[in-house]
């Protein structure tokens, strides 16, 4: 249990990720909702797909071949969820880009999504994030009592620290950009495990969790060199009016 619940959080961390993106493009009194409702509903479908683990497994049997390879339900959805990751990637950085030429008077501001469009694409990486989970758990528990608490307490844990993720993302423009390029790096992991080209997790996570304590100690430097410049504007500098010598009359 506590083996499978590590990997769910772990499996989870990607997609709290992009919600924490998706939901930033909401008014801030509405960002909390999303958050619930996204993850809300990837819990209902985790739990629904290892309640029919017959469909789950049927999903690994091919469809059809395409030039010689073999491609399955499960292979369908992780190439189209691949595809949609890199797309929706692309367009978030592409975005962001605009959005810094925007406040040096070179376009407009950035546009505010809808609650429906941000849920919708909230779903639809539910779906591919979802399936990737379960797949796992049914490789790893035979029990789908167990493989249901782990689900639960993960997604628990994931709408703890949501909150926190979503709003340091927002606080620091360099950490969404590194969080969009992870999430090109999964897209492109999951149209490559499409096509039964297995990329071990492991790589990825460990590449990942380099990138971001490479970051915190970006942000670290940052803060210091901030706070020091802060200290040194606000530094009273005191000076003599009078010298205690006066210089005396010049010279011929």
């Amino acid at each position: 249990f506590l083996t499978l619940l590590a990997l769910e959080i772990v499996l989870g961390i990607d997609n709290i990720i992009f919600i924490s993106i998706l939901v930033d493009k909401l008014p801030a009194e509405r960002q909390a909702l999303a958050r619930r409702l996204g993850l809300g509903l990837a819990l209902v479908m985790r739990v629904l797909l290892l309640l029919s683990l017959s469909w789950v497994i049927g999903l690994t049997a091919p469809l059809f071949t395409v030039l010689g390879q073999e491609i399955s339900g499960r292979d369908l959805i992780l190439i189209l969820g691949g595809l949609f990751l890199l797309g929706k990637s692309t367009y978030e950085i592409h975005e962001i880009h605009e959005n810094l030429e925007g406040e040096e008077g070179h376009s407009s501001a950035k546009v505010k999504a809808t609650f429906g469009s941000v849920l919708i694409q909230i779903v639809i990486l539910d779906i591919v994030f979802s399936l990737d989970s379960v797949i796992t758990a049914v490789g790893m528990v035979d029990q789908v009592s167990v493989m249901i608490a782990a689900v639960v307490v993960s997604i628990a844990v994931m709408m703890v620290s949501a909150g926190a993720v979503s709003a340091f993302v927002s606080r620091h423009p360099t950490v969404k950009m590194l969080a969009l390029s992870f999430l090109l790096l999964i897209g492109f992991s999951l149209l490559l495990e499409g096509f039964d080209q297995h990329v071990p997790k492991g790589y990825i996570y460990f590449a990942m969790g380099f990138a971001v304590l490479v970051e915190l100690l970006n942000l670290r430097v940052r803060r210091r060199r901030q706070q020091g410049r802060e200290n040194t504007k606000h530094t009273v500098k005191l000076h003599r009016r009078y010298s205690k010598e006066r210089p005396g009359p010049a010279q011929p």
